[in-house]
């Protein structure tokens, strides 16, 4: 029988992380994060205001909720009018795009750092996350690296999200797997 082999993680080494910032600027990141950014304190216009002083790039109209975290605030880009909800955590080791128009429920999880699991020193793997246009992060969704929610298309409460998501489809699941397209409406006012 051929070894399987064991994984050592006192060989681990962070390999592709490119931290983008001296030391200094995430510890003072992380500071203001513990103490103000994360916090249940109201208000959106100075968390996004904190966000672009650490180097974010965010557009008009943003609404960021209370409770959520951001591991590197000069990896992130946000589109005009994107709500980012209550408890979200925004884990981006690698970039993170997020469009116009986007919507991130509650307690969704964007992640996009990895490991090897082939590897014995369970090596890093980083990996972009893109939110195109109009598109929806349900609560408690959980988006890995990699991974492309199109244009208009719908990641369900819930779901897990491996794989790209093509335009104006909704996937629920873990994995989440396509249920139906997304429909939108206009919306219409009727006179009697």
């Amino acid at each position: 029988m051929k070894s399987r082999g064991k994984v050592d993680l006192s060989g681990f080494r962070p390999g592709t992380l490119v931290r983008g910032r001296p030391r200094w600027v995430e510890a003072a990141w992380l500071c203001f994060q513990g103490l103000l950014f994360g916090t249940w304190l109201p208000g959106a216009c100075w968390r996004v205001r904190l966000l672009r002083l650490f180097g974010a790039r965010i557009g008009l109209g943003v609404v960021i909720k209370p409770g959520t975290r951001v591991k590197f605030p000069w990896l992130l880009q946000i589109g005009n009018h994107s709500w980012i909800g209550e408890s979200v955590w925004l884990d981006d080791l690698g970039e993170i795009s997020i469009g116009s128009n986007c919507c991130i429920s509650q307690g969704a999880y964007l992640c996009t750092g990895n490991h090897d699991w082939e590897d014995p020193q369970f090596g890093l793997i980083v990996g972009p996350i893109v939110l195109c246009d109009g598109s929806w992060v349900g609560a408690r969704a959980v988006v890995c690296p990699g991974v492309t929610i199109g244009e208009q298309a719908v990641a369900a409460a819930g779901s897990v999200v491996t794989k790209d998501i093509p335009a104006f489809e909704i996937h629920a699941g873990n994995p989440a797997k396509l249920t139906r397209n997304r429909v939108l409406g206009s919306l219409s006012s009727s006179s009697d």
